[in-house]
């Protein structure tokens, strides 16, 4: 499996800034690779000094299910990556690629700090750990169900041609922002919307609370 270090190199020799999406451990893990990265102001200290869960709890659900992990990797030595980001993201603000232009959302729910990227000459939507054909968690005590369910609104707003998630399938219709937003209202009003409920399946999707 190659790292992710080496997929970028394939593909640019362009300085590489990372733009993280949120500071949980399967989506910082390959940031020691890289010089310069960004997250949302939220979570600076989750990055800097550690995060808000202790690491046996981290390590049970990273084992929990079968995963193709890195050559060589050993779950006894694992230890969440900590760095001092570069650049702090903030809603509203903006990442100039160079001709492209990138809008930062803060979309908390799944984290404190969990943000979205909107290409608005695109519609393309990066979608994070808000928007995904798969398990959308928010029953970590470091998440906010209701917080979820406002920031899925938020996108639901946008004019988006093109979802691009942070796990499972790329080709997701753009409809099923609209379905997680309904499945979220529906948990709201029914008074099922706060962690400990369970898990509730939708067929393209499901959520943990």
């Amino acid at each position: 499996m190659e790292t992710s270090e080496q997929v970028i190199k394939a593909l640019t020799d362009l300085p590489v800034k990372v733009l993280t999406t949120h500071v949980h451990w399967d989506h910082i893990g390959g940031h020691k690779s890289f010089e310069h990265f960004g997250v949302h102001e939220t979570e600076k200290d989750w990055i800097c000094y550690g995060f808000p869960l202790p690491l046996r709890v981290v390590k049970t659900n990273l084992l929990k299910e079968p995963c193709r992990f890195p050559k060589g990797f050993d779950a006894d030595q694992y230890k969440i990556f900590q760095g001092r980001p570069n650049l702090l993201l903030h809603d509203g603000g903006t990442v100039d690629l160079g001709g492209r232009r990138l809008a930062v959302l803060h979309t908390p729910g799944h984290s404190s700090g969990h943000i979205c990227l909107y290409e608005e000459a695109t519609g393309y939507l990066f979608s994070g750990d808000l928007i995904y054909g798969g398990k959308l968690d928010a029953f970590y005590p470091s998440t906010d169900p209701v917080a979820f369910m406002h920031s899925v609104k938020k996108v639901a707003k946008l004019p988006v041609s093109r979802i691009l998630p942070g796990h499972d399938l790329l080709d997701l219709p753009v409809s099923i922002i609209w379905e997680i937003d309904t499945a979220f209202t529906g948990l709201y009003e029914s008074g099922n919307l706060a962690q400990g409920n369970g898990i509730f399946s939708y067929g393209r999707f499901s959520i943990q609370i």
